[in-house]
């Protein structure tokens, strides 16, 4: 997988997210990639914590043109679903990132092989690279397409 983000000040390879760890730079890193994967359960937040790291990463990614992100959001232990799955499907259905979010399909939506998924790949092809997400309807996981008009990448 190419390198996805690169200091803007030092050149050095870095995350999306915090400052460069090589110079502790803040300015957002240049981008390398127009689809990203973002696992929003790592470090076990809260529903609300979830939520508010979503949000910073839209902004953050919608400002450097990514134009799809692969949210991995976990499926819960209950086995109809966890919190924050539930949290972010509801706020999608809300419209709450309507500013920033085109489109959105749950993983369940768009398993491998279907019509909808070879449709979406057709649509934005930079998601070929994370297939193993989408097999047998992965619940886990929700495909954010982010607007159209931004900056591209």
């Amino acid at each position: 997988m190419p390198q996805a983000f690169e200091c803007a000040e030092c050149g050095n390879p870095r995350g999306l997210m915090g400052p460069c760890q090589h110079c502790a730079s803040e300015a957002l890193p240049e981008a390398f990639v127009d689809t990203i994967e973002i696992n929003i359960k790592r470090g076990l937040p809260t529903v609300e914590e979830a939520l508010e790291q979503l949000t910073e990463y839209l902004r953050m990614a919608s400002e450097l043109g990514i134009k799809a992100i692969i949210l991995i959001h976990g499926y819960g232990s209950s086995g109809e679903g966890g919190r924050i799955k539930w949290a972010i499907h509801d706020a999608l259905e809300n419209n709450h990132y309507a500013d920033r979010v085109e489109e959105y399909f749950f993983g369940e939506q768009v398993p491998y092989g279907s019509g909808a998924c070879q449709a979406l790949l057709k649509q934005r092809p930079g998601l070929k690279q994370y297939l193993k997400h989408f097999k047998a309807g992965n619940a886990g996981m929700t495909v954010l397409l982010l607007g159209s008009d931004r900056r591209s990448a």
